[in-house]
């Protein structure tokens, strides 16, 4: 299959990725803005279980507004083949950033949980839940961070297309209730936050290695030691093991608020992560005027697309995260 000069209204000006589900398009709107566009392989279109997933998806993404999310702007569940298209965001995964940079020091862990806790009151006052809020599906633009992939996420109670004694998330950020099988609701998303600030504050999962992880994520506390001192409490509170007893968001909001509020644009973005924005934009504003469909774009580019081809629809997704109790 080639790839296509056009996908609904979108000018491909390049690819950015390929992966089990399909292919990640970097593209134009008619307005000149740059799109990250989806396209989904006809065999898995074929499937009509996949499409409603796909649908489920696109519906969850739609229903979120807010700053520190990266809308799906356009879309097509029913084409041939099924696409949707989001803005473009030019920064690094949380992931990336983490892995190539190092933990981010405290000022911008604050920052960044202020930005990931209003994606969070987006997303639940739009009955959404998550579900799996991780390192890779949180973008970092210049001016805060975006929470992307809504592919199993819960719309309004609905569990879509959650198959029974199937446990869905990424293990490592699972909230317990979660890794049980049981109900989730706007709090297993608390507890997933708090075990991303570890991360981000110490470049590791709150709760170590593979194996044993689950009765650890159910049963013991997470790994804080590293965390810094300023921020313990609070993520030990997102942390805790009964629904119940974690903070909501608007809670939540007013600790973070106050503290980054005191750096508010004196600390974000972190400078290796401002670089790669800078190199990602260049390049996106080259490929507007000088790309061709066929051609893969530079590597740096790539983020997005990842995130994109991961969103609960690949077959990595289904080993990754959903793990059979």
């Amino acid at each position: 299959m080639g790839d296509p000069r056009r996908v609904g209204r979108y000018r491909i000006v390049g690819r950015l990725g390929a992966g089990g589900m399909g292919w990640v398009y970097l593209g134009r709107s008619p307005g000149g803005r740059a799109m990250a566009v989806k396209v989904v392989r006809p065999e898995l279109a074929a499937d009509e279980a996949f499409r409603q997933r796909f649908a489920r998806e696109v519906d969850a993404a739609r229903a979120v507004g807010g700053a520190f999310t990266a809308p799906v702007v356009d879309a097509d569940t029913q084409g041939d083949p099924p696409w949707l298209a989001t803005v473009y965001v030019p920064g690094p995964s949380l992931a990336e950033a983490v892995r190539t940079g190092g933990p981010l020091p405290e000022e911008q862990v604050w920052e960044l949980g202020a930005g990931l806790v209003e994606a969070l009151q987006a997303i639940h006052g739009a009955h959404v839940v998550h579900r799996d809020l991780k390192p890779s599906n949180i973008l970092l633009a210049e001016d805060g961070p975006r929470v992307i992939d809504f592919g199993i996420s819960l719309v309004d109670g609905r569990h879509g297309l959650t198959l029974p004694g199937v446990v869905m998330g990424t293990p490592p950020f699972m909230s317990p209730e979660q890794v049980r099988g049981a109900r989730v609701g706007p709090a297993s998303d608390v507890f997933s936050l708090g075990g991303v600030l570890v991360f981000a504050a110490t470049g590791r999962a709150p709760f170590g290695p593979e194996e044993g992880l689950f009765y650890r994520i159910a049963h013991e506390e997470p790994r804080l030691d590293a965390v810094p001192a300023g921020l313990r409490s609070l993520i030990a509170w997102c942390m805790a093991k009964s629904p119940g007893d974690r903070p909501g968001t608007d809670a939540l909001l007013a600790e973070f608020a106050a503290r980054s509020g005191e750096v508010a644009g004196e600390s974000w973005p972190p400078a290796g992560v401002a670089e790669t924005i800078r190199e990602r934009a260049g390049e996106v504003a080259e490929r507007g005027s000088t790309g061709t469909p066929g051609a893969s774009v530079s590597s740096c580019l790539l983020s997005h697309a990842q995130a994109l081809l991961d969103a609960g629809l690949t077959d990595g997704m289904v080993v990754e995260a959903s793990w059979r109790r």
